[in-house]
């Protein structure tokens, strides 16, 4: 068995997500690079060349002016990556698509879509929105509540995987000299239906080269925990300390293996921000100045997105932290429900929620190269993750992990020199899923011996 190597994806948010208020200002950073298909695919080329496993477009679609500047213009997920597939050979092609506004068939046609264009590299980012405000653009009064949003979610993957299974390998002989074109007997209906879908399939697109798309979560409620578990082979994630992170991964570890799955098919990559200078205390001071470039009044305005988007500049800043209800119910509720906790703990003002959300977002892996490749190997080590996903706004700061840090991991033998595979799932190590039609004609009894 291969020595276990950590997993490497890049994150790219052009002009700025959540909390980067002004990144767009860095002159490195084109002032339309979130539109710019040339940036993305810049940012890709040097993340395959570095030999990284995926690329990741994060999605939403419900967007206010007070949005982070990355997501008030992006381009769409699937469309991006079909553009990068032609442009890259390795590099996995992940982005987000939610349960709760597509359709199963219309998702299962266009990831497996992405996977063939790609030559076996898709990934699909299972969410369930968490902007209730998605309900206006899709013709609903109010989003779903949560377990109806993961119900949904579980059967709605269930129905994809299914008709992932349209096609058994080898149904299409294409054979010119007998005529032969097609084998019916390697197609298969789905015919589902259950509390959420009705889809009657088959899918019209056969069989990928990895098989299925790898399937990907990110959600920390308990309903999002349990679908990762149930579902998800790669778990997207964040984490502000090494034992955060051990303590989330073990966790979706044991609730997989109580599922019934190999815990070890399960991976856990936390987002994280790399600063990196020459000294350690270059770089502190380096984070020290991105993290007071945030504005306080953009932050005051965010801060409404995980509680449905609320308006907190209506509030006194030096008066408790205010009493909202249930905003964020059917939202963002866990991060909502985590900042009323730290505002009660700490008997915090809303100016001090503000202000100790800003510090928290603090970096472990600040420092030097050797500083920042020593955390990282460290939590790797120790079992705080598979992976990592790193996001990527300058290009200049990107190089500094793929020049500096990444010889130092690969010196070390914590990442790997080059690609084992074409395909997303050989990179990752994660086994290709056979086909069920497949499976169920290998174990039914021969027609000569059936009874």
């Amino acid at each position: 068995m291969s020595r276990r190597t950590l997993k490497l994806g890049e994150v790219l948010l052009g002009v700025g997500g959540p909390g980067q208020h002004n990144t767009w200002l860095d002159p490195r950073i084109p002032a339309n690079a979130s539109v710019d298909v040339n940036w993305y695919l810049a940012r890709a080329r040097e993340a395959e060349a570095a030999k990284f496993d995926l690329v990741f477009i994060v999605d939403s679609q419900f967007i206010t002016a007070d949005s982070p500047n990355h997501y008030l213009s992006r381009l769409e997920p699937l469309t991006l990556l079909s553009a990068i597939a032609v442009h890259t050979s390795h590099i996995g092609l992940v982005g987000t698509l939610t349960t709760s506004y597509n359709e199963p068939f219309n998702v299962a046609r266009r990831l497996y879509s992405l996977d063939h264009i790609s030559g076996g590299r898709a990934g699909w980012n299972v969410v369930t929105s968490g902007d209730a405000g998605t309900a206006g653009n899709y013709s609903r009064d109010e989003h779903f509540d949560y377990p109806t949003r993961y119900g949904r979610a579980l059967e709605h993957v269930e129905v994809v995987r299914g008709l992932w299974d349209s096609y058994e390998a080898g149904a299409f002989p294409r054979d010119k000299e007998s005529g032969v074109f097609f084998d019916p007997d390697k197609q298969h209906a789905l015919g589902h239906r259950g509390e959420y879908f009705s889809v009657v399939g088959p899918l019209n697109l056969e069989r990928s080269p990895q098989g299925q798309p790898v399937i990907f979560q990110a959600g920390n409620s308990e309903e999002g925990r349990d679908l990762g578990a149930s579902v998800g082979e790669v778990i997207f994630t964040h984490a502000t300390s090494l034992a955060e992170a051990k303590a989330f991964r073990t966790e979706l570890r044991e609730r997989a293996a109580a599922k019934g799955r190999a815990p070890e098919g399960l991976l856990t990559l936390p987002g994280i921000g790399v600063v990196i200078a020459d000294t350690d205390e270059e770089a502190r001071a380096k984070e020290d100045a991105l993290l007071g470039a945030k504005s306080f009044d953009r932050a005051l305005r965010e801060l409404g997105r995980p509680f449905g988007w609320h308006d907190f500049t209506r509030y006194d800043l030096d008066a408790p932290f205010p009493d909202v209800g249930d905003a964020g119910a059917r939202s963002f509720r866990t991060q909502a429900d985590a900042i009323k906790k730290l505002a009660r703990d700490n008997a915090f003002t809303l100016r001090q929620v503000v202000e100790h959300l800003r510090e928290s977002a603090r970096s472990p892996f600040v420092g030097s190269p050797e500083t920042v490749a020593g955390t990282i190997e460290h939590w790797f080590e120790e079992g705080g993750l598979d992976g990592l996903n790193i996001s990527v706004n300058a290009a200049e700061e990107f190089a500094l992990f793929t020049g500096r840090v990444l010889p130092i991991l690969r010196a070390r033998g914590v990442v790997r020199s080059d690609y084992e595979s074409t395909t997303l799932r050989g990179n990752l190590g994660l086994p290709v899923p056979g086909n069920r039609h497949t499976a169920a004609r290998a174990i039914a009894p021969s027609p000569a011996l059936a009874p």
